[in-house]
């Protein structure tokens, strides 16, 4: 009996997923993005290309592309004549960014109590205590980071790339309402009651709960912001406080 003789075939390498490396325009958006957060860029400043090229240590060309981004997120305004400038946002848009954070944060709520993960629970537990613990001392910046931190949380929590990025813009946009006020960048001391609420409403599953703690936590700090609650006692930041610095940023290509 004649046995067919097989010849192997050739193996076809395995396909490896190669893990996209941020571009020289992501490393310097991402920067620019951190600096408008932190105050070391502040509200209304002026960015010059040659000074910031010369800060992170890049050309000019990727740090242009940078900052278009960022015009079309709203983070930056481009003013004919006036160039490029960090953005403000008065009192009288304060109540719009909330609005769309409660849109965020509410479908957030959704997709957490549907998928009825327990250990989204725990790490947005952890969050409240952190909060809680900064809460007790009187670094403004930390409280606000420790807040936003919070709801950054919960955004992610839900597990949908479009929300956690909506998020980080409008993260960043309640902080420069922050510093946009007039008086300067101050924090609530005591933690609101609605954040235990909210997380109650997530053990139980109760959506409407939690959309009434997200709703109330919100008026109350459009309340704060644009001075129509004066009774809440708040943290502010030094006037002398030194504001971060930015500098060079590490490259990951040829500029």
């Amino acid at each position: 009996m004649h046995m067919a003789s097989h010849t192997p075939r050739a193996v076809s390498p395995i396909s490896m997923v190669r893990v996209a490396r941020p571009s020289t325009v992501d490393l310097i958006t991402a920067e620019l993005r951190s600096a408008i957060f932190t105050g070391a860029l502040p509200v209304g400043s002026p960015i010059g290309e040659v000074e910031m090229s010369s800060q992170l240590g890049v050309s000019r060309s990727p740090l242009r592309e940078s900052t278009q981004r960022l015009v079309q997120e709203g983070l930056l305004t481009a003013s004919p004549g006036r160039g490029m400038r960090v953005s403000v946002i008065g009192p009288e848009h304060v109540a719009d960014v909330y609005d769309a954070r409660l849109a965020i944060e509410a479908q957030a709520v959704r997709l957490i109590i549907r998928s009825g993960a327990a250990s989204v629970l725990d790490r947005l537990e952890n969050a409240y205590a952190e909060l809680v613990a900064v809460s007790e001392g009187t670094d403004a910046r930390a409280i606000g980071d420790a807040d936003i931190e919070f709801h950054r949380e919960l955004v992610d929590s839900a597990r949908s790339r479009r929300l956690t990025q909506y998020m980080a813009t409008l993260a960043i946009e309640t902080r420069i309402a922050s510093f946009s006020d007039p008086g300067g960048y101050t924090v609530r001391r005591s933690v609101s009651d609605t954040y235990r609420q909210l997380l109650d409403a997530l053990a139980a599953g109760d959506v409407p709960a939690a959309f009434l703690a997200l709703e109330q936590q919100f008026a109350e700090a459009v309340a704060r912001l644009t001075g129509k609650d004066d009774d809440v006692e708040t943290v502010e930041t030094p006037a002398d406080a030194a504001p971060p610095a930015i500098g060079p940023i590490e490259l990951t290509e040829e500029v």
